[in-house]
């Protein structure tokens, strides 16, 4: 059986090329994109006896930072590149 799941030493090949000082977030929820804080990291063993590796996000009611930015969603193919329609004048009182 060939995995397609990503390891450790993928992830570690992933992040080296990356800013050492930059914090992680996870992007989670394709439908409701949100970034979140990670706090820890455990490994465990599956039900199948397999090592495991878990990236947990943080308890504290901060650990949520609120949407993931459009060009990370469009990255991760979660939304499509789209534009804000453009933005009509405001009607103003007295018809003007």
């Amino acid at each position: 059986m060939t995995s397609t799941e990503m390891t450790v030493g993928d992830l570690i090949d992933l992040l080296s090329g990356c800013d050492r000082s930059a914090p992680v977030r996870q992007a989670m929820n394709p439908f409701f994109p949100m970034a979140h804080r990670l706090a820890q990291v455990v490994q465990s063993v599956d039900e199948t006896g397999q090592t495991v590796v878990y990236l947990a996000e943080g308890r504290d009611e901060g650990s949520q930072l609120g949407h993931l930015p459009p060009e990370v969603a469009v990255a991760l193919t979660w939304q499509g590149d789209t534009q804000a329609p453009p933005r009509r004048p405001r009607r103003r009182a007295g018809g003007n």
